[in-house]
C-alpha cells in the first residue's frame, strides 16, 4: 500500500463502499471515512480486508493520509449534509485541494459551491454517478462538472473506474466518463439522466399493463415478450431487468403480481420537471412519469374510484401478434421522444448558464454503466457529432426515420388503450408532443387573443415583424392601455 492515499471517500453506504472497492481494484489507494468510525472498522475487517484501503478516524487523519493535491469524494446525503462536511474540511485543506460531491445534489447547489470554494482556492467537482450498487463496484457512468482545473487530477481515477464502451477494434477502452462542463453541469446532466430514467420505467410499465389488462397475458407470456425485445432496437438495461423481474417466482407465483402498486420516488424526476418549467422547455413525458408515480400513491382513493366511477372494460378483439409489434414501436417512439426532450432541456440549460457542453460525449457517458443505457445512444452521439447545434433529436435523419416508421403502430396502440380505458400517460403524451412539435400552426393564436381580451397582454401578428406587439379593444369598452409584455 502507498504511503499516502490517492483519494478519500466519505460515506460508507452502498455506493461509497462499492466505489472504494472499485478504485482499489484499479490500483488506487483509498482512505475510507464515515461519521461513525465503527462502520469504517467493520469495512476494513470485511470487504476491504487485504486491499489498498486504509481507514481514518478523524478529519485530521483523513486529510493527512492524502497525497497532494488532496482529493476527497463525498458520498453523503445531498443538501445541508454536504455543506456541513465541506465546512468541517475547509480548515484543514490547502489551495488546490479538491472536494468532490458524488451524491445526487441539486445543480444549483453545485453552481454555488463551485463559486464559493473557488474564491477560497479550493477546487470543487460536482459529479453524477449512475449504475446503482453493481455499477459502483464494476463500472458506473460518471458525469463530472465544476471547476475545470480539477479535471486533470481526478480524470485518471474516474476514467479508470468507469464503465467502458467498445472502440472500433471491439475493445472495451472508451470510458463512460468525460468532463461535462462548468459549475453544476455534471449534476444537471445526472438530474436529466434520472428524469429520463423515470420516463423509461413508466413507458415500460405501460407496455406491461397493456399486455396484462388489455391482451390478458400472464407473467410468463409477458416475460417472453420482454426477452424477445432484448434482442431488438429496444434493447436496454431496463428492458433486460424487466424480463428478469417478470420471470422471478416466489412459491411458484410471479413475485411482481404480489407487489403493491404504489411507486416511491426520491425527487430527481421532480427536480427535472421543475427545472424544465423554469427554463420553458416542454418536458411533457418526464412530467407525466412523475405524476404517474404521484397517482399511484393514491391507492386508497383508486380502490374506491374503481368501484364508483364507470369506464370501459378492456376487451381486445384484434390480432395480438400485430398489436405486440405495434406496442414495440410505440415504446420505441416514446423512448426516443423522452431522450429528445431530455437533451433539449440540457441544451437550454447550457445556453442559460453559459456551459460549454458536448452532447455526443454526454450520450457516450450514458452508453454503459448507467440505468438508462441503451443501444440507440450510439445514434444520439452520431446525431450530435454530425450536427452539434441540432435543435431537437427528432430533426436528425435517423430519429426522424425511426419515428416515421413507428407512427402507425404508435397511434394504434394509443387509440386502442383509450377506447378500452387503459391509462398510458407517457406513451400518450409522447405522441402529443411529437404532433405538436411538427405542427406549423398551433392554436396559441386564440390563446393570445384570450389573454389580450381579459388582461390586455398584447399579441404579435403574422402580417407584422416579430417583436412588434399589439392590443385590441375587443369590447369597445376598454381603453388603449396594454399590460406589460414579458415571457416566463
Amino acid at each position: 500500500m502507498k504511503a499516502q492515499s490517492d483519494i478519500a471517500v466519505v460515506g460508507l453506504a452502498v455506493m461509497g463502499e462499492n466505489l472504494i472497492l472499485n478504485m482499489a481494484s484499479k490500483g488506487f489507494t483509498v482512505t475510507a471515512f464515515n461519521r461513525s468510525f465503527d462502520k469504517v472498522e467493520r469495512f476494513l475487517a470485511g470487504r476491504a480486508q487485504g486491499k489498498s484501503i486504509r481507514g481514518a478516524d478523524s478529519i485530521e487523519t483523513l486529510v493527512a493520509s492524502l497525497s497532494s493535491p488532496r482529493k476527497i469524494m463525498l458520498m453523503v446525503k445531498s443538501g445541508q449534509p454536504v455543506d456541513d462536511f465541506i465546512a468541517q474540511l475547509l480548515p484543514h485543506l490547502d489551495q488546490g485541494d479538491i472536494v468532490i460531491d458524488g451524491g445526487n445534489s441539486q445543480f444549483e447547489d453545485s453552481n454555488r459551491r463551485t463559486a464559493e470554494l473557488s474564491a477560497l482556492g479550493i477546487l470543487y467537482v460536482g459529479t453524477g454517478v449512475s449504475g446503482g450498487e453493481e455499477g459502483a463496484l464494476l463500472g458506473p457512468s460518471i458525469m463530472p462538472g465544476g471547476n475545470p482545473e480539477a479535471w486533470p487530477h481526478v480524470k485518471p481515477i474516474f476514467q479508470a473506474i468507469s464503465a467502458k464502451v467498445k472502440d472500433e477494434n471491439g475493445e472495451l477502452t472508451i470510458p463512460c466518463c468525460d468532463w461535462v462542463g462548468e459549475a453544476g453541469a455534471g449534476h444537471f446532466v445526472k438530474m436529466v439522466h434520472n428524469g429520463i430514467e423515470y420516463g423509461d420505467m413508466q413507458i415500460i410499465c405501460e407496455g406491461y399493463v397493456l399486455m396484462r389488462d388489455l391482451l390478458g397475458m400472464n407473467a410468463d407470456e409477458i416475460q417472453a415478450v420482454f426477452a424477445q425485445w432484448k434482442e431488438t432496437e429496444l434493447s436496454s438495461y431496463l428492458i433486460d431487468i424487466t424480463a428478469d423481474i417478470m420471470g422471478y417466482k416466489e412459491d411458484s407465483e410471479p413475485l411482481v403480481e404480489k407487489i403493491l402498486d404504489t411507486a416511491g420516488q426520491k425527487g430527481t424526476g421532480k427536480w427535472t420537471g421543475i427545472t424544465a418549467l423554469h427554463l420553458g422547455v416542454p418536458l411533457t413525458l418526464i412530467g407525466e412519469a412523475v405524476f404517474a408515480r404521484c397517482l399511484s400513491a393514491l391507492k386508497p382513493q383508486r380502490v374506491i374510484a374503481s368501484k364508483a366511477i364507470a369506464g370501459p372494460t378492456p376487451s381486445f378483439t384484434g390480432d395480438s401478434a400485430v398489436f405486440l409489434e405495434d406496442l414495440k414501436q410505440a415504446l420505441l417512439a416514446a423512448k426516443m421522444v423522452s431522450y429528445a426532450q431530455g437533451f433539449a432541456l440540457i441544451q437550454e440549460a447550457a445556453s442559460e448558464y453559459k456551459w460549454h457542453l458536448d452532447y455526443g460525449s454526454i450520450a457516450m457517458m450514458w452508453r454503459e454503466g448507467c440505468i438508462i443505457r441503451s443501444v440507440f445512444l450510439d445514434n444520439i452521439k452520431a446525431a450530435y457529432d454530425s450536427h452539434p447545434e441540432l435543435d431537437n433529436l427528432m430533426l436528425d435523419d435517423y430519429f426522424n426515420d425511426m419515428l416515421s416508421k413507428a407512427q402507425s403502430g404508435w397511434r394504434k396502440v394509443i387509440a386502442e388503450a383509450t377506447l378500452n380505458g387503459v391509462a398510458i400517460p407517457c406513451i400518450s403524451s409522447s405522441l402529443s408532443y411529437f404532433d405538436g412539435y411538427r405542427t406549423e400552426n398551433l392554436p396559441a393564436n386564440l390563446l393570445q387573443a384570450q389573454r389580450d381580451y381579459f388582461g390586455a397582454h398584447t399579441y404579435e401578428r403574422k402580417d407584422k415583424p416579430r417583436g412588434e406587439f399589439f392590443h385590441t379593444n375587443w369590447t369597445g369598452r376598454g381603453g388603449d392601455t396594454s399590460s406589460s409584455t414579458y415571457d416566463v
